[in-house]
């Protein structure tokens, strides 16, 4: 952590209140801003991220998901850190959340604990797709708003907004057109629930505690088909079969799932594409190609 950042947290009442920071190190796992480990007088480790005052849009819309998937999880078999404190200091930004300790290697209760967050947040969402705020899937935009269908609202505004963005894939308007309508009349006929999801959940955001529950973080909610999770658990692997077969004895998943998989990580295959280029230009031209043939 830049020295004038951890005086300023030191000297601040906000970040740390009733805690005597004694130690900053230093943790991996961070692709955009910083991660830290922060230890206080008492033994109590707090972890925090870092970044200069733009990463504050960022962070709270971090904070925000994250309280809305704590609200939802059986803490019996999940954890999702609740956020501590979200600070604009002078030299930057600071998001403070729970210490976890991610030792394990069962994902059992991951899996569980997923499925019961689904289950939860099916019962209490409106009938209606999307999220209230624009928000980031990684570094990428992410907008906001409200579709009543959930085929209207993953073609308008998931998969337009990052073909827009894509300038690198010479899209040609008429086939694309038509591809975009098929999905969305696919995806209408689909008819699921709305559901709270993660939406960003690869192996890197997700974890097992050493006391044996699952673990979520870093995530990109909205109101969304609950499979647009386990699809892209598949995109990088990373997820056991104990994790899917725990998932499935809470919820089993529908008839075509295997079909929406692809459709689902499109959206995060373009998103890639759009921040990092490189073979996820090719992979996103393939996935289009392969849903042309067999949705249009």
């Amino acid at each position: 952590m830049h020295p004038q950042l951890q005086q300023e947290l030191v000297a601040s009442t906000g970040p740390l209140p009733g805690r005597q920071l004694v130690d900053v190190r230093a943790v991996g796992g961070g692709c955009i801003h910083q991660a830290w480990c922060l230890t206080m007088a008492n033994g109590e480790r707090l972890f925090a991220k870092s970044g200069n005052l733009k990463a504050m849009a960022l962070f709270e819309v971090e904070a925000e998901a994250l309280e809305a998937l704590h609200a939802h999880a059986d803490p019996d078999w999940l954890v999702v850190p609740k956020p501590l404190s979200l600070s604009a200091l002078p030299s930057g930004a600071v998001l403070l959340l729970p210490w976890l300790e991610l030792s394990g290697c069962d994902q059992r209760a991951l899996g569980r604990g997923l499925a019961l967050l689904h289950q939860a947040s099916e019962a209490a969402a409106p009938q209606r797709f999307g999220w209230d705020r624009d928000g980031y899937i990684g570094a990428g935009p992410q907008p906001g708003g409200w579709r009543d269908g959930w085929g209207a609202c993953f073609v308008e505004l998931r998969l337009q907004p990052q073909l827009a963005l894509a300038r690198d894939l010479s899209l040609s308007g008429e086939w694309l057109d038509r591809l975009l309508t098929g999905l969305r009349q696919r995806l209408e006929g689909h008819a699921p629930k709305p559901a709270l999801v993660h939406g960003d959940l690869w192996g890197g955001n997700a974890g097992a505690l050493n006391d044996g529950r699952g673990a979520l973080y870093d995530p990109a909610c909205w109101l969304a088909d609950r499979e647009v999770d386990l699809a892209m658990t598949r995109m990088f692997g990373g997820f056991s079969a104990t994790f899917y077969g725990a998932y499935k004895e809470v919820l089993p998943l529908r008839s075509g799932w295997e079909e929406r998989v692809e459709i689902y990580n499109l959206y995060h295959l373009l998103n890639h594409a759009n921040l990092f280029g490189g073979g996820y230009v090719s992979q996103s031209q393939d996935c289009l190609k392969r849903l042309a043939r067999t949705i249009t």
